[in-house]
């Protein structure tokens, strides 16, 4: 069957909640995907940062097999062998005393949020459904009602209120918009410390060391979710690193799993994740021991491939050449690591229009937000592989 049969069948029979450019991949390895006509693209999406280590990387396709003929699933009513060893290697990774093991980075934020609100009330003594986070303006947590409801995106939010209540948005970036929002039923801050979904959003140099202090100050708890820009995209294992502070509550999935199956996690102090009693959250797969023999194989091969260490200088390198390009259609480049924005000046269309001819030269990119492109490549690239996926830029812009 050709690509247009697969494309038929989904939309016949699929919900229309995505409209995804029209190529039907069918295997991947590396930084390479083909379609099911046999064209090969090299991929500068990667499952939106959760395809760090490479498409069907041989160390954790095997850790995957390995498992799936052992056991795949008990539930958290049993212990498995898989669960502790993940979350020991996890929590000596980050430094973070507790893992609380999720599927998907929204149920992980989800997660976190309830978490903080407990400490808020349990911990800090604010008053029962009192409890206030305060979240930034363009931010992109997941899709659930409770984090749509702190979205500044009106078609994620249009048509599915009633709201939940409880969050206050203030400006991605501005510090003093942010203290200004505090008072005293402020439990948490909720921030990316870059937005990958809102178009490669960095904020200030010193921003998130700001952060910290006003969490110290106010005795509020400090969220970051790195869901997308953690394990190793922005050239260090976390983004954080890149100001030396550290958050009260981190969040992590995508890479977590090299792609392989959903697994997210939160991880926190003994203080903050000591609020949890058995029967206050939980979740069937969380935990389960296929996706943890999964992420402990993909947490090492970051590691021992280096691969934050080859974001940082093949990135570097990227948006190097990038910066080049003289086309007035780019009106500017934001890059951290191999987190990279193109912004398209509006007078010469949208990123939908670039990505369609990227596509036909066989680069596998997607806009956000309207205007951006978003190059971010398997952490795997080589300056060798950039150079050839410059060459189908160059022809394009």
């Amino acid at each position: 069957m050709n690509n247009q049969t697969f494309v038929d069948k989904e939309r016949q029979y699929g919900a229309n909640n995505y409209k995804p450019l029209p190529v039907v991949l069918t295997r991947g390895e590396g930084i390479w995907a083909w379609d099911t006509e046999g064209k090969k693209y090299l991929d500068m999406l990667a499952g939106y940062s959760a395809v760090n280590q490479g498409h069907c990387h041989p160390r954790i396709v095997a850790a995957a097999q390995a498992q799936i003929n052992r056991l795949t699933l008990t539930s958290r009513a049993f212990h498995n062998d898989q669960l502790g060893p993940f979350a020991e290697k996890l929590a000596l990774l980050t430094g973070f005393d507790r893992v609380l093991p999720m599927n998907t980075g929204a149920e992980a934020v989800e997660s976190a949020l309830k978490i903080a609100r407990k400490w808020g009330e349990k911990v800090k003594g604010i008053a029962k459904d009192r409890c206030k986070i305060i979240t930034c303006a363009n931010n992109f947590h997941g899709r659930t009602i409770g984090i749509i409801s702190f979205s500044t995106v009106e078609q994620y939010r249009d048509g599915f209120g009633p709201l939940t209540p409880g969050f206050v948005g203030v400006p991605h970036g501005d510090i003093q918009a942010m203290a200004q929002a505090i008072d005293a039923d402020t439990c948490a801050l909720l921030v990316e410390p870059i937005q990958g979904e809102g178009g490669v959003i960095i904020p200030p140099d010193g921003y998130l060391r700001q952060l910290r202090q006003l969490a110290d100050d106010n005795n509020i708890l400090l969220i970051f979710d790195e869901i997308q820009v953690g394990l190793g995209r922005t050239g260090k294992m976390f983004a954080f690193e890149h100001e030396n502070v550290r958050p009260d509550v981190l969040i992590l999935a995508k890479a977590l799993s090299g792609g392989i199956c959903p697994i997210s996690v939160v991880l926190a102090g003994e203080e903050v994740m000591g609020v949890l009693n058995p029967g206050d959250h939980g979740s069937t797969f969380g935990g389960n021991p296929l996706a943890c023999a999964v992420a402990c194989a993909a947490l090492d091969v970051l590691i021992e491939e280096k691969l934050p260490e080859n974001a940082a200088v093949v990135g570097a390198y990227f948006v190097e050449k990038l910066r080049q390009i003289k086309s007035p259609a780019i009106k500017e480049i934001r890059a951290r690591g191999l987190m990279i924005g193109v912004e398209i000046n509006p007078e010469y269309g949208n990123g939908r229009i670039y990505c369609d001819r990227l596509l036909e030269k066989g680069l596998l990119c997607k806009e956000t937000h309207i205007s951006t492109i978003r190059f971010t490549p398997p952490l795997i690239i080589t300056k060798e592989e950039i150079d050839w996926a410059l060459e189908q830029i160059v022809s394009v812009f």
